[in-house]
């Protein structure tokens, strides 16, 4: 069997852990979108307080080539409500999609600009939503393609923060980076490579070991298994049996047709793999948006959804399939609502338009993943032949697996960031797959990890409610107070620098 992918499905497909795949697997999962119910249409742009910019941004900030100076315009959001001249900006490194999405699920920096009088500024990623150097045509070929990478935008924020403090007049105004997710990479990437220009970074949920052979490559999904298990002991063991039994009935005359009918399919499917990937990603997804109150991120789902889904796998009679029990749990993920009629397990819609991600895995963000026997998918290795073949046919590119590690560092992390970097917060919550490629331990007195062993996908960023658990709501003002010490030494540090 192929190995076990990460779901590149936002933010991230498994595709290359399901048998007969075509499709090129992918090392960094993300929402599921493309396997969302039949009706759901483009996403709509959600309403958020905050003012559409846009800037000329540079093709390529590394050569000097005459075509490096080719200009596209990059999306960038502004909320100045609360800011004054001089006072701090917050800045959120986009991730793989488009920046509405990312804003409208972080409501930490709209609940904490009042106290910090922030410019809050979100900065679309080059790419992805509408910030496309060549329109169109950008994911045409390598040729456009190959301007799509971490290192482009990092400088891309680099450049459009030193812009916007000029045309401001506020220079001096002190900034601080926040990302989650692949956000959260670049928002430490960025500190480390750019501390001139952010004097901070918060990074939520950043997986910036999942590289080369720092984390065992078994670990994200023996971390999704052991959500469920936590959660129920049968419902992990009917997920981790049903592989089998839907493998066995699509080998059948008309088991296609079964599972169609099953699957409450809005057309016939041709093959098993659109299931598994339908009911892997509902899984994973799951387990990473396992939030404490009720969530609209990846999919509408209640608090604690993996308890929920287990619920209902564990209400079933004795006498019931294991195929009937995880098509239901899995529904809980696609239709919490209950609204819709029918499935639509493939050819799906790219929702907030994600699908720039599966270059970027087949470059640089090369993420092995493995399934182990402790783990409720079935076993599988990884072969970066297999891998790196898929992403020629597909693209034309071989993959360069220890490109990040090369760039950024990695290995050795604690020894090398203690001498070198400082004034970064590493936030995960254990509940997330992701938090095992994460930075789990303090580095120093500046580069501190925040560990919720109850925490999902940087849960920290997501709106305060009155619902919040207390360990969350300690986590949060744990992360101002070390953000609001930050700036407390910079101000300072700004007045002894202009007196002398």
């Amino acid at each position: 069997m192929a190995p076990c992918a990460s779901l590149l499905l936002p933010v991230f497909a498994i595709l290359a852990t399901l048998p007969v795949i075509q499709s090129v697997p992918t090392f960094f999962p993300r929402p599921s979108y493309d396997q969302s119910l039949a009706k759901q249409p483009k996403a709509s742009k959600p309403k958020i307080p905050y003012k559409t910019h846009y800037f000329p941004q540079v093709l390529d900030h590394f050569t000097f080539q005459p075509k490096s100076s080719k200009i596209f315009y990059q999306k960038y959001l502004v909320n100045s409500h609360y800011w004054h001249r001089g006072a701090p900006i917050f800045v959120y490194t986009g991730n793989e999609g488009d920046i509405e999405w990312f804003a409208a699920n972080t409501g930490f920096l709209l609940d904490i600009a009042p106290k910090f009088r922030a410019l809050l500024v979100f900065i679309e990623h080059r790419f992805y939503g509408e910030s496309m150097p060549f329109g169109n045509k950008s994911y045409k070929s390598a040729e456009t393609l190959g301007y799509l990478n971490s290192q482009q935008a990092l400088a891309d924020f680099a450049l459009l923060i030193r812009s916007l403090k000029h045309n401001l007049s506020s220079e001096a105004s002190p900034v601080v980076v926040f990302g989650g997710s692949y956000g959260g990479m670049l928002a430490a990437w960025f500190r480390l490579k750019y501390p001139h220009i952010a004097i901070g970074a918060l990074a939520s949920s950043a997986p910036i070991l999942q590289f080369d052979d720092i984390t065992p490559w078994s670990s994200f999904y023996d971390a999704v298994s052991q959500d469920f298990k936590e959660a129920s002991l049968n419902c992990y063991e009917v997920i981790k049996g049903s592989w089998a039994e839907l493998e066995a009935l699509s080998a059948q005359n008309e088991g296609l047709a079964e599972l169609s009918r099953t699957f409450r399919a809005c057309q016939d499917l041709h093959s098993l793999d659109s299931v598994w990937e339908w009911l892997w990603s509902a899984f994973v997804y799951t387990a990473m948006v396992n939030y404490p109150t009720e969530a609209n991120f990846m999919m509408p789902l209640p608090a604690y959804p993996v308890q929920a889904m287990c619920k209902i796998i564990d209400g079933f009679p004795s006498g019931a399939s294991k195929i009937t029990r995880v098509f239901a749990a899995a529904s809980l993920y696609y239709n919490y609502s209950r609204a819709e009629k029918c499935f639509k397990l493939e050819h799906g819609p790219d929702a907030h338009g994600l699908h720039g991600w599966n270059w970027q895995a087949c470059t640089e963000m090369v993420m092995p993943m493995t399934c182990s026997e402790e783990s409720m998918f079935p076993t599988s290795s990884f072969s970066y032949k297999e891998f790196a073949e898929d992403c020629m046919k597909t693209f034309g590119v071989k993959p360069r697996p220890h490109w990040i590690t090369t760039e950024f560092g990695g290995k050795r992390i604690d020894l090398v960031l203690k001498r070198s970097g400082g004034n970064i917060i590493f936030s995960n919550g254990m509940q997330d797959p992701w938090s095992r490629g994460g930075v789990l331990k303090n580095i120093s007195s500046s580069i501190i990890a925040l560990v919720t062993e109850k925490g999902a996908h940087h849960v920290d960023f997501r709106s305060a409610t009155k619902d919040d658990p207390e360990w969350l709501k300690e986590l949060r003002r744990q992360e101002v107070e070390i953000i609001q010490g930050w700036i407390d030494q910079y101000y300072p540090d700004l007045k002894r620098t202009n007196k002398e």
